[in-house]
């Protein structure tokens, strides 16, 4: 019995020393790889304020918004919690958005499962900073939701009643307001399960490298050379969140959820969080609601596309011009946010249709631009 017991103690460490110690990692992977880890840090900063934060908010849409004042003004570094965790989501998606791109940029989505997990996780955690987003109950928590949820309301047929069912009547209201709680409590333990199967992925399938070298012959431990690494992106990490934190918390905060929620009275301009913005940019950009609706899920599931690229390299590096016009795709995602932020009017309208189809027409691009590349080397 006592020796069955050390079998598999010692198994479950073999496994936990494979996992982290000595995996076998590329020796040339650059600062763009700390992006996993750097996002692992700041689900678990995340995670913790979250759960310091629920042990004084009250899901009341009576006393939501003072809830929060009282955390910020009664509770002991309340205002250093929530600051951590409003801009910890802000730090969350410029990670995931960035680690995305390197994806791309690196072919990582020919580790098809590696990629499929990640896209899953980030609908997820899209779901759940959105569900964040109106616990305050401020002006633009209240429209916000309102504006959201009433998209689904464009499917044919069962649209309003789904629209009913969310909400739990017939409007935005305590009802919600809890679901939302409760949902956004419990989806993190869902999305800690999803980075472990990623992981796992990963793992099996090891890890891409700048060149695109694929064999064993160059590998090294993960630990020390990237344990070492990754706590020298963690030092710069924490230095430039702590620094937000303390001298820019609300720059990234829209001023009209220091208004308590009012259903009378309607913002001039009702807008996402940052990091939904281009995607809002794009659901604007069509005239039609039910298309718009699609358009937006589509900015996000796209991404799977890049499962069925086939190629022969495994970095844009090797495809000079597709590389250039990847720029111009990253420059085209951060106009689209700026043109979510502002006014459905000319030209921000029509600016915002003009990206929005470049935003699309790249993912062709680039399937179509790097099969012509290697059949030109055949």
């Amino acid at each position: 019995m006592y020796n069955n017991y050390k079998f598999v103690r010692k198994s479950n460490f073999n496994q936990i020393n494979n996992f982290i110690v000595d995996l076998g990692s590329p020796s040339n992977i650059s600062y763009f790889w700390n992006l996993g880890s750097l996002l692992g840090l700041s689900m678990l900063i995340q995670f913790i304020t979250g759960l310091f934060l629920t042990f004084h908010y009250s899901a009341n849409v009576s006393v939501a918004f003072d809830s929060v004042i009282h955390i910020m003004r009664d509770v002991n570094n309340g205002w250093l919690i929530r600051y951590t965790h409003i801009n910890g989501a802000s730090f969350f998606f410029i990670f995931i958005y960035i680690h995305i791109g390197r994806g791309i940029f690196y072919f990582s989505f020919k580790k098809m499962m590696v990629w499929f997990s990640g896209i899953f996780i980030l609908l997820f955690l899209m779901m759940v900073a959105f569900m964040g987003y109106i616990l305050p109950w401020g002006q633009m928590s209240f429209w916000g939701a309102t504006v959201i949820t009433n998209l689904i309301s464009s499917i044919p047929s069962l649209g309003e009643t789904i629209v009913f069912w969310i909400w739990g009547g017939f409007s935005v209201g305590n009802a919600t307001l809890n679901r939302f709680f409760s949902f956004h409590f419990i989806f993190p333990f869902l999305v800690m399960f999803l980075i472990l199967i990623h992981l796992v992925f990963l793992h099996v399938h090891g890890s891409n490298n700048p060149l695109g070298l694929v064999g064993s012959y160059d590998k090294v431990f993960f630990y020390p050379y990237y344990v070492i690494k990754d706590l020298f992106g963690f030092i710069f990490f924490m230095i430039a969140f702590l620094f937000l934190i303390c001298f820019f918390p609300l720059i990234l905060v829209d001023s009209d959820n220091f208004i308590m929620a009012n259903s009378l009275v309607t913002p001039l301009h009702i807008q996402p969080e940052w990091y939904y913005l281009s995607s809002y940019a794009i659901l604007r950009s069509i005239p039609n609601k039910l298309g718009g609706v699609v358009a937006l899920f589509l900015s996000i599931l796209i991404l799977l596309i890049f499962m069925f690229c086939k190629s022969k390299f495994n970095s844009l590096t090797y495809y000079p011009i597709m590389e250039v016009i990847f720029w111009f795709f990253v420059a085209t995602v951060m106009l689209l946010m700026w043109i979510g932020a502002n006014q459905v009017e000319y030209p921000f309208y029509v600016l915002g249709q003009m990206l929005a189809f470049f935003f699309f027409f790249f993912f062709y691009i680039f399937i179509y631009f790097v099969n012509f590349w290697d059949s030109l080397l055949d």
